[in-house]
């Protein structure tokens, strides 16, 4: 069970952190899919501009997580900003809209392959989500289909779900980071006992070899 609320209580500690991603094309429900998870409520939501980034921390497994999950705006426009948001992702959530053919499509023409070219943990966890079923009667892919490419780009896990409705919303996320924390790689780089020890060695570094323009006054 998910447990825990937005970004109030960072400073309450956590035992791993994560970074996840959205992607897919714009207006597939990316950022109301986001908005369900962490509010468990949903708006008419304008067109994410660039990049947004929500905190959720949750206790999972008997795990105390935090959650950085950006929210993408699916526009080729904003192309130059992959390369930093796609680094050090632990899980990425492809989503497709049922009712749209073209952003079914574009996963394998365009998102698939950013994965591919920026994703720096290659370890990192995928899932397939086609969103909008509660507009089933407008319907153009099938969920067959939707297995059959979650199969062909080896991700973890294909979700149907309905931002709307929030149907399998709680799901999307507790899938990922299920598969995520299965990871031992993963598990080690979201670590924060592993960062902290990381910045400890790091300050006795810098505390052994000062900058040499800091050595006179």
């Amino acid at each position: 069970m998910l447990m825990g609320s937005s970004s109030k209580g960072v400073s309450n500690g956590y035992d791993y952190s994560f970074k996840l991603l959205l992607i897919g094309d714009s207006g597939v429900g990316k950022s109301s899919i986001l908005l369900g998870f962490i509010s468990n409520s949903v708006h008419d939501l304008s067109p994410t501009i660039g990049v947004d980034f929500k905190i959720k921390l949750f206790t999972f497994g008997g795990k105390r997580l935090k959650l950085t999950i950006w929210d993408t705006a699916g526009q080729e426009r904003f192309g130059p900003m992959t390369n930093s948001y796609y680094r050090g992702a632990h899980g990425i959530i492809l989503v497709y809209d049922v009712t749209r053919r073209e952003t079914f499509t574009n996963l394998s023409d365009l998102w698939a392959k950013e994965v591919e070219l920026y994703s720096t943990n290659h370890d990192c966890i995928k899932i397939l989500v086609g969103n909008k079923i509660d507009r089933d009667s407008e319907r153009a892919v099938t969920r067959e289909e939707g297995i059959s490419l979650a199969q062909q780009y080896k991700c973890s896990s294909f979700l149907e779900c309905s931002a709307k409705t929030r149907t399998n919303v709680q799901q999307c996320f507790k899938d990922v980071t299920l598969k995520i924390l299965e990871v031992p790689s993963l598990l080690e780089k979201g670590s924060a006992v592993v960062a902290a020890k990381r910045q400890t060695l790091k300050q006795k570094q810098e505390h052994r070899n000062p900058r040499n323009g800091n050595c006179c006054s």
